[in-house]
């Protein structure tokens, strides 16, 4: 069985996912294509900084290249073939001076046997390849990615306009497969939440007040390469404490993650590893100095029994609109017992109280991309407009296979809290001097990968998530590191 791994330490990833995963999009298009039609994709190329040409950034496959093919190389094409799925990697032709700078220049029979793919030809034979085998209809990837708000580029290359394009109906079918995931990706997607979930663990070991927020980040970042060969995270790593934790994605180059840690303060760390393109994403919410504070301990427990019951509750037919709403009149019920809020819980619902203390969504999805795509596709349902649920990314109905975040938070974040206390149908809800006293305390999130089953949901992430688990984490040394 040939197999991607990095080495006899990391996971194992057969080329059959990708295999099984063409097969999945020809049996959607056949019916609505010719004979001789073919999809076409191009992979992602290689970038470099500014105008330099020796500072490459570390590249990483196009996303839809990748869940076709798998391959780790930039500057490919691949096509298939709908009738039949017959596979071709169109691979660069290299010059023999690529030996002398990066190494060895691999034949096509190389390229064959490493994907399992069916041909391999060199990219200046696109154009010949199809002439030969008659191709009437190039299936290009055009789409809006509901989550960015960008368009998808479609393949180009010398001598395209010589063929017949189409451009509606390959975005669509390989985004919507993209939302269910196969048992073989579920399984990398597992192995990605394994290795960060133990980066998490040796990040809480590790903490103490007097480090900076991005010594704990580069500790994730080496354990979940070092320990797990994962050469890249799934997004800027969020390392926040005391206050920045209530900033939603802190830790870009305006915020690097650059605080120093102070005893005393509610930590967030936001944290996830990508395997072979796989994601995970992970947020731990923990006290820098190893033991809960009464304050600290209840906003913890509210936003972790949020999450616990959208956890129970989640299942095949729920509306993720639903689940929103669930753990939002979990927290407000909390808030209220510890007077932070007051009122009826169902009007607080209705005046979109709880966006003030959650204004993100509940969760995405999740898969080659972080927020992985097609949570609005054109059949609806459509994105909601009011606070709080319209971050969402997406609002559709739960089914089998779908992989998704849950991370409910709970944030005191002055520029929304102070806006409220102006607002009449907002402020009678608000207890000011019980949250003035919170202000400054940052903010929880709790945030959990799950795959919909038929039962329910299977929990991916394994992190300490009690109070006294986490107490009790902090307190080990099995995989502290000394900073």
């Amino acid at each position: 069985m040939v197999a991607y791994s990095l080495s006899e330490n990391t996971l194992s990833v057969p080329m059959k996912l990708f295999a099984k995963n063409r097969l999945r999009l020809c049996d959607v298009l056949a019916p609505k294509v010719s004979r001789k039609a073919f999809i076409l994709l191009q992979g992602g190329i290689d970038t470099y900084r500014g105008f330099s040409s020796d500072s490459a950034n570390n590249f990483r496959q196009e996303s839809n290249f990748h869940w076709c093919f798998g391959a780790l190389e930039p500057d490919l094409f691949g096509a298939i073939h709908v009738k039949t799925s017959t596979a071709i990697l169109f691979v660069p032709e290299l010059h023999p001076d690529y030996a002398i700078w990066d190494g060895q220049v691999h034949s096509r029979e190389h390229f064959k046997h490493k994907y399992e793919v069916d041909e391999v030809v060199y990219t200046h034979e696109l154009s010949e390849y199809f002439k030969n085998h008659g191709a009437d209809q190039l299936l290009l990837l055009r789409g809006l990615n509901s989550d960015s708000d960008r368009y998808t580029d479609p393949a180009n290359f010398e001598g395209i306009s010589e063929f017949k394009t189409e451009l509606t109906l390959l975005y669509g079918a390989i985004s919507e497969l993209r939302v269910f995931k196969t048992p073989e990706e579920i399984e990398v997607i597992r192995y990605a939440n394994k290795i960060s979930s133990e980066a998490h663990r040796a990040v809480m070991q590790s903490m103490r007040p007097g480090l900076h927020e991005y010594q704990l980040e580069s500790l994730f970042q080496h354990h979940v390469y070092s320990k797990g060969g994962a050469r890249h995270v799934c997004y800027t790593c969020i390392a926040a404490s005391g206050p920045n934790a209530a900033i939603l994605h802190y830790g870009h180059a305006g915020e690097p993650n650059s605080r120093k840690i102070q005893d005393g303060d509610m930590c967030m760390f936001d944290m996830g590893a990508e395997y072979y393109c796989y994601c995970s994403d992970i947020s731990c919410s923990f006290p820098a100095n190893g033991k809960f504070s009464p304050h600290q301990a209840h906003i913890y427990n509210a936003v972790l029994k949020a999450n616990r019951a959208v956890l129970q509750t989640a299942k095949p037919g729920v509306l993720w609109t639903e689940m929103h709403l669930l753990a939002e009149r979990v927290l407000l019920t909390e808030l209220k017992a510890l007077q932070l809020v007051t009122g009826d819980v169902e009007e607080m619902l209705s005046a979109r109280i709880g966006a003030l203390f959650m204004p993100h969504g509940l969760g995405h999805f999740l898969g080659i991309d972080t927020h992985d795509v097609h949570g609005y596709p054109p059949e609806g349902p459509p994105r909601p407009k009011e606070a709080g649920l319209k971050s969402l990314r997406t609002a559709r109905e739960l089914k089998c296979g779908m992989v998704l975040t849950i991370e409910p938070g709970c944030y005191f974040i002055s520029s929304l809290l102070t806006e409220a206390f102006l607002d009449e149908s907002k402020t009678k809800f608000l207890n000011r001097e019980k949250i003035r006293g919170f202000m400054g305390f940052g903010g929880v999130r709790i945030e959990d990968n799950v795959v919909v089953t038929d039962g329910g949901c299977e929990l991916l992430t394994d992190v300490p998530r009690t109070v006294d688990e986490i107490e009790a984490e902090m307190a080990k040394s099995d995989l502290k590191v000394d900073l």
